[in-house]
Order: C-alpha cells, then sequence, then structure tokens
C-alpha cells in the first residue's frame, strides 16, 4: 500500500467517523439559528402588545439574541468534539473585565432598566430630583435621559443616579395646585386681603372651581403677616396662569393699600443733649 492509498483511507475514516456528529452540528446550528430568529420576532411583537418602551425592549432583544447565538455555536462545538470548557473560560473571564472596567456604565443601565420598567416619568413630563436635576424629559435611553432645562440648556443626566433620587414629577398628575406666598404688614386686615384675592382667583376661568381657591394665613414673620393663596389649575395652563394672577393680585393688593411690610430699619434719634 502506498502513501496515497495510506492518507486516502485514513481520510475516509476520519470521514466517515466524523460525518454523524458533523452533520449533528450543522442541524443543532440551523435549526438553533431559526429557533433564535422565531423567538426574537415573538418577542418583539408581544413586548409591542405590552407598550414596553421600544429602547428598553431593543436593548433586551440584541442581549438575549447575542447570548442564544453563543449558546447555539458551543453546543454545535461540542458535537464534533471541540471542547468546550475554554469557550466558556474565555466569556468568563472577559465578562469579569467589561464588568470592571464599566461599572459607572453598568449602574447607569441598571438605572435605565428601572426607570424604562417602573416609569417615574416619562418623554414630556417635568420633573427635578433630589440630586439637583430638573427639567422636561427629551428623551429616556438605557443609560443616560436627556432633558431640557427651563433656561434652555440641554442635560443629560446618568440613570444611575437618578433612580436613586427622589423625583418631583409635576406633570404626573392633570391638575396642579399654585400657592402665592404673599407678605403683608400687621395692620392689613385679613378679611379685605382675602376677598381681594379671592375675587382674582375666581374670576379667571382657567382657575378650577373644585377644588376651590382658598386664602389661609400661613406665619408671622418680623414684619407682618404671611397670607397663603392657594388655587388648583390644569397642568398644561399652569405656568401662564399662575405668573398672570400672581401680577394681578399684587396689583390689586397695592390698590387697596395694603403692601408688602416695610423690612428697612427704623432708625429713631433721641435728643439727650440739655435744654
Amino acid at each position: 500500500m502506498n502513501k496515497v492509498e495510506f492518507y486516502t483511507n485514513n481520510f475516509i475514516g476520519l470521514l466517515v467517523g466524523y460525518l454523524p456528529n458533523f452533520l449533528m452540528a450543522i442541524a443543532i446550528l440551523l435549526v438553533g439559528l431559526w429557533l433564535t430568529k422565531k423567538l426574537m420576532n415573538f418577542l418583539r411583537s408581544h413586548f409591542h402588545r405590552n407598550n414596553i418602551d421600544i429602547s428598553l425592549s431593543e436593548f433586551l432583544i440584541s442581549l438575549i439574541n447575542v447570548s442564544l447565538y453563543i449558546l447555539v455555536i458551543i453546543s454545535s462545538a461540542s458535537m464534533i468534539g471541540i471542547p468546550t470548557t475554554s469557550f466558556v473560560a474565555i466569556l468568563t473571564a472577559a465578562s469579569l473585565a467589561i464588568g470592571l472596567a464599566l461599572q459607572g456604565s453598568l449602574s447607569n443601565f441598571a438605572g435605565g432598566v428601572l426607570i424604562l420598567l417602573f416609569k417615574p416619568f416619562k418623554v414630556g413630563h417635568n420633573i427635578s430630583s433630589s440630586n439637583n436635576v430638573s427639567g422636561t424629559v427629551l428623551k429616556i435611553d438605557i443609560l443616560y435621559t436627556t432633558l431640557k432645562a427651563g433656561n434652555g440648556t440641554t442635560i443629560y443626566a446618568p440613570n444611575g443616579p437618578l433612580a436613586n433620587a427622589v423625583i418631583n414629577n409635576v406633570s404626573d398628575n392633570e391638575i396642579r395646585q399654585a400657592e402665592y406666598k404673599l407678605n403683608l404688614s400687621f395692620d392689613t386686615p385679613i378679611d379685605e386681603a382675602r376677598k381681594v384675592i379671592l375675587a382674582i382667583l375666581e374670576k379667571d376661568e382657567l382657575v378650577l372651581k373644585d377644588p376651590k381657591p382658598a386664602v389661609l394665613v400661613g406665619t408671622l414673620t418680623d414684619t407682618g403677616i404671611v397670607l397663603l393663596a392657594r388655587s388648583w389649575i390644569v397642568n398644561t395652563n399652569f405656568w401662564p396662569v399662575y405668573h398672570g394672577n400672581y401680577e394681578k393680585i399684587i396689583a390689586a393688593l397695592n390698590a387697596n393699600d395694603m403692601k408688602l411690610p416695610s423690612s428697612k430699619p427704623e432708625i429713631h434719634l433721641i435728643n439727650n443733649s440739655p435744654n
């Protein structure tokens, strides 16, 4: 037997021996990829039906898709005798290295998932947080939330700290209370001041009649009385109505000689010189 026949016979023997496993590996790969595609389509439609945020749903689908691809490839490789322990070790080491390098980003990712799942605020809401972030929400991504501040600047807030902060969402309800703090002197007749203020608030058609506007005594200061005027306004009309009525109330109080107390120091000169 010459060398050609020897190598040919060995090749045929190896091919016959490995052919079933090779065909099985190909079958597992093709079926696994097909099932992965079907599962991704099912998850995408399921997320859409349940109104899951598009940013979160696409990220989860991508993550599951990559994980299933890796699982299918490792399963196929094991069928033809390739040791899979090396794959697992490499993936574990890579995951650990990436996790250590991206600790802050992973925190922001977890915060983004919590925000998108539990929805403490949505796009278009006006919020402020205990970590000094405030503005109108423009976009919620996996890592950052984009807001527009009252002065027109854009704020990019990391989702990690934002998810752990106390959120004041002023847009979450349809109506909102407007409160006016009015400092008046001690000699101001409270009943008359109340009538003047209520006349302004009750006349405004954009101020809700239920709950009714109210004027209460808040606190006493060194210079006078603090009256609290409260009214309820539909959220979409809040700021124009709030500022407009504030101006009208100040003008009406001044017109009725109910002015703000003077905070200027008074100096009394005492003449102790002998006549």
